[in-house]
């Protein structure tokens, strides 16, 4: 039963969805690529849901009690858990970064023996969570000028896109600075302070969860998966597959046949 001492994380990966309340005369829209928190204290907020067909949508549902422990003493760095705002609602929505991306489709492209599936929800949970309230843009935009100003965002923005449109044949980082019109320190301060990495990790997993995908699909070999993501020999690509997952491509096919 989801009751009142419950807070709610929904996340939209692909599509859209709509939470209904008070029997209809209320909707909350959630689209792809955002989350939603809900908490109220004062009331009970039962899910009823309007999903979109091809939508992907993952919630996360953790009593009040319990999410408090988990921040122990840090609990006033989470603003509705400040003693201010503790027995006030609280509804806010944001976007999904790439990193909470990764693990929302690990947890739907979930693919381990069903004894540990409790286990592997829950590790996924608390790191879904941990990535959600560590976002870089919300932690420091009032020390950072840079994310004021909304040019600059635009900018950094426009360099993501560049580089995964591009990332089998990325551009160099002066590059990618002459084409978006802003200097290499500020792109490289500005990526980090927005993404929460440098430009080449970000696309090194971004790479990585692409060519995870494309393995998923069965419709390309090991070396054809290797040069779409920017890789001329398989051997460099067997070993940046490694690096990120811990097991060859091959296992990782063999694992989820088995």
């Amino acid at each position: 039963e989801i009751d009142s001492s419950f807070i709610q994380f929904h996340f939209c990966l692909k599509g859209s969805s709509k939470f209904i309340f008070n029997e209809g005369r209320y909707a909350l829209d959630i689209l792809e690529e955002n989350s939603l928190l809900l908490y109220n204290p004062q009331r009970d907020l039962p899910i009823h849901l309007e999903l979109n067909p091809n939508s992907w949508l993952v919630s996360v549902l953790i009593s009040i009690k319990k999410f408090h422990s988990l921040f122990s003493q840090e609990a006033d760095y989470i603003t509705f858990l400040s003693d201010d705002n503790k027995d006030k609602k609280y509804y806010k929505d944001g976007k999904i970064s790439p990193s909470m991306a990764i693990v929302l489709t690990q947890l739907i492209h979930f693919n381990l023996n069903s004894s540990i599936k409790n286990l592997y929800f829950k590790g996924k949970a608390y790191e879904l969570l941990s990535l959600y309230f560590n976002r870089s843009e919300d932690a420091n935009i009032e020390h950072c000028p840079f994310l004021v100003d909304e040019t600059n965002v635009i900018k950094i923005r426009k360099a993501k896109d560049i580089i995964i449109s591009r990332m089998a044949e990325p551009p160099s980082l002066q590059e990618l600075s002459d084409e978006i019109g802003l200097n290499l320190k500020k792109l490289k301060e500005g990526f980090k302070q927005i993404y929460g990495d440098s430009v080449f990790s970000f696309l090194f997993d971004y790479k990585m969860e692409v060519a995870r995908k494309l393995l998923e699909s069965g419709e390309h070999n090991v070396n054809e998966v290797g040069l779409k993501v920017g890789y001329s020999t398989s051997s460099h690509f067997i070993a940046a597959f490694k690096k990120k997952y811990g097991t060859t491509p091959k296992k990782y096919l063999m694992s989820l046949s088995s």
